[in-house]
């Protein structure tokens, strides 16, 4: 399993990086872990536009789907003329209707389900081509998934973003890699059910023994190195900051 970080800032892009967007492969297939606001231009420093085999969804905040507008436009109008297959989209309720109206709040806006083939979430275990997957609701404001994914023994885990959560911690027992949001930092922000913060991250971390943690979806105002030394005071093994471009092999 090849994880490739896309873009992992938080809220909205920085300077250095789109929002959050990880492309997971095994065995040819390629599926993305959400694709938030600037992602859909780094997608292409890594496969081709038409190549992805499925999308997940984690929730349907801006900063993890909007770029699905600007995808649907390049997979309806295909420059060499061509039709797309319906792609895999595992998203929450009322994925669809959210897209749609972002892309054109007319009756006539063309359904995005010419190019997607919306497929509704819910808690649970299911495969998406050679993954074994299983998704829990995690605590935001909105309805929103973690995410674990399994493969030739190996597995991943992705928060999505969530607030302390005891689902969270169950998906992540064990997982070789831990890709976890940590936006807020210990000691400033303290909102219930939003999102987690260093500390927090690296305690679901341990709690879980996790392999690697990876902290993720860090808002260019929320000093990343920091988080990651909250982190680190309360996980014993090994954690970074995700950049874009950075590959992980599980």
């Amino acid at each position: 399993m090849k994880l490739t970080v896309v873009g992992c800032s938080g809220s909205f892009p920085s300077a250095d990086s789109a929002c959050s967007s990880y492309l997971v492969e095994a065995d040819g297939f390629r599926l993305l872990l959400d694709l938030g606001n600037g992602a859909l231009g780094e997608l292409q420093r890594h496969i081709g536009l038409y190549d992805l085999d499925a999308i997940f969804l984690s929730h349907l905040h801006a900063d993890h789907c909007i770029d699905m507008c600007g995808y649907f436009v390049a997979r309806y109008y295909r420059q060499d003329g061509g039709r797309c297959d319906a792609l895999p989209v595992y998203g929450p309720e009322g994925t669809e209707q959210r897209l749609t109206t972002a892309y054109a709040d007319t009756p006539s806006a063309t359904s995005m389900s010419e190019v997607f083939d919306f497929r509704t979430l819910k808690a649970g275990s299911f495969d998406i081509g050679p993954f074994s997957v299983r998704t829990e609701k995690v605590r935001h404001p909105v309805e929103a998934y973690a995410i674990r994914l399994e493969h030739a023994g190996k597995s991943l885990t992705y928060s999505g973003d969530t607030g302390v959560s005891e689902t969270l911690h169950e998906l992540a027992d064990g997982a070789d890699l831990f890709l976890c949001e940590a936006s807020f930092t210990h000691g400033k922000e303290d909102i219930p059910d939003l999102h987690l913060n260093g500390r927090e991250a690296g305690a679901h971390a341990q709690r879980a023994d996790v392999g690697r943690l990876v902290l993720t979806h860090i808002p260019p105002w929320t000093d990343g190195q920091q988080n990651l030394a909250d982190a680190r005071m309360v996980y014993g093994g090994p954690a970074e900051l995700a950049v874009p471009g950075a590959v992980y092999r599980i």
